[in-house]
């Protein structure tokens, strides 16, 4: 437990020492985000808070490296999640300076994906969430699937096409989450701290280092976000959410179990943001051009404190994710189903009384 805290507080302690030096940087390079468009903030804040994240998590993960060195297979997987996350962070970075199209921008997170994947971090197995295997033997799926026991084995390129959606899909979800003060930062904060206590649950000998690369970003989180909570003085970026969004999706597959808790800990911004697409091509608009129709924006439009939004946010984070954790995998299927499906109404009836109005 000692040499946990120690990542988490190394980690923690470089964010919250660069933070200020960083935004101070960001004005003087001219890197902020001007009022206007999705963002209603009243001055120019600097976007530059991928560099502390990126900072103070390599940090944290050398030193996991030291007190946990990982072997086999872990210490090729962990390496990616490494390798990648440099590559995602960098091409951020070139989008916060240059504002990239989005054709490049999807690039750079297909290199990251495929990065993660040449490094057998993709979606193979999972544990079957029914009362019977009998579903997945259906001819319908042709072999898609082989049941081992209690667990699914998927197709390989099935599995590495899912995997590939899954990256890019959390990657976006996160950069659209990042709307308003604190939120994307806080929950993904909450969500590595569950994936953390998961990891730790399940006490996966000799896998130490999984557990800790989660407290190394949860650390930097925490040192970034008294500057980035509402009034925000320094933002995250492209950069800053890409980096999270790619490291949420890899340490989701990284222990056994994590998708379901994933999916559960960010099911409100994966559904917002699904919604989101879907409305904007039903609409005849481009699906990838962001506008203020997300949940949080049109919370904030209704006249919503930030404040009350972002731990709302945090709350409900907090909440789905001790459900993914506590609950059968069965349940689990219940509740991403019901919650889908009450999320879905909702987005439509507001969605229905935007366009009447």
């Amino acid at each position: 437990m000692l040499s946990y805290l120690a990542v988490f507080l190394l980690s923690f302690g470089i964010a919250l020492a660069i933070t200020p030096f960083v935004r101070r940087l960001g004005l003087r390079l001219n890197i902020v985000a001007v009022p206007g468009g999705r963002r209603q903030h009243p001055k120019p804040v600097p976007k530059l808070g991928g560099v502390v994240l990126f900072i103070a998590f390599l940090a944290g993960v050398g030193l996991t490296y030291w007190l946990f060195p990982p072997s086999g297979d872990d210490a090729l997987r962990l390496r990616g999640v490494v390798i990648g996350s440099v590559v995602i962070f960098l091409g951020g970075l070139l989008d916060d300076r240059f504002d990239l199209p989005p054709v490049i921008q999807f690039s750079i997170q297909f290199v990251g994906a495929a990065i993660a994947m040449s490094h057998i971090i993709f979606i193979e197995v999972f544990a079957n969430p029914l009362p019977s295997a009998a579903f997945w033997s259906w001819p319908f799926w042709n072999g898609l699937f082989r049941v081992e026991g209690n667990l699914i084995w998927i197709w390989r390129p099935v599995a590495l096409l899912g995997t590939s959606l899954w990256m890019v899909g959390i990657i976006n979800t996160v950069n659209w989450l990042d709307g308003l003060d604190g939120l994307a930062a806080g929950v993904g904060t909450v969500a590595v701290l569950l994936f953390a206590w998961h990891s730790y649950r399940l006490d996966l000998a000799g896998q130490e280092a999984v557990a800790a690369f989660p407290l190394a970003l949860a650390g930097a989180l925490l040192g970034f976000l008294p500057f980035n909570f509402t009034p925000a003085r320094i933002f995250l970026g492209t950069a800053g959410a890409y980096f999270l969004g790619y490291n949420l999706a890899t340490m989701a597959i990284l222990s056994p179990a994590k998708i379901a808790t994933a999916l559960l800990v960010l099911a409100i911004p994966i559904l917002d943001s699904l919604w989101r697409v879907i409305d904007r091509l039903r609409q005849g608009r481009s699906p990838f051009r962001g506008d203020r129709g997300h949940l949080h924006f049109l919370l904030a439009d209704a006249g919503w404190p930030t404040r009350a939004i972002v731990l709302g946010y945090y709350g409900i984070t907090l909440l789905f994710g001790l459900v993914a954790i506590f609950a059968t995998g069965f349940m689990k299927l219940v509740v991403l189903i019901g919650l889908g499906t009450a999320v879905l109404i909702l987005f439509v009836r507001i969605s229905n009384g935007r366009s009447s109005s």
